[in-house]
């Protein structure tokens, strides 16, 4: 990578916790894959994501029902006020939990 970054907006580290050797063997890893297989990869990247907070919520509200699961993911990932527009019955949610 040479102090540069790797599509031109992204300078190098890109962590803090790998190292040089292997942030430009993941650099290089990138620039060979299609687009195709990095758009699949990051779809599979947001849907780990979102299924690990839809775990959070189920285990903060076990006894809640899988539409009040998502209502919670919901605040959790947009925010309450915008939650609140998309879904009025959010506000029928004890938030106080």
């Amino acid at each position: 990578m040479c102090g540069r970054g790797y599509n031109g907006r992204v300078e190098p580290p890109l962590s803090r916790e790998t190292s040089a050797e292997i942030e430009e063997w993941e650099v290089r890893a990138w620039q060979a894959m299609w687009p195709a297989e990095k758009a699949d990869l990051i779809t599979s990247l947001s849907v780990a994501a979102r299924e690990k907070a839809l775990a959070s919520v189920r285990d903060r509200f076990p006894t809640a029902s899988p539409r009040e699961h998502f209502l919670r993911l919901a605040i959790e990932t947009l925010g309450l006020e915008l939650a609140r527009r998309a879904y009025p019955e959010i506000d029928r949610l004890d938030l106080e939990e």
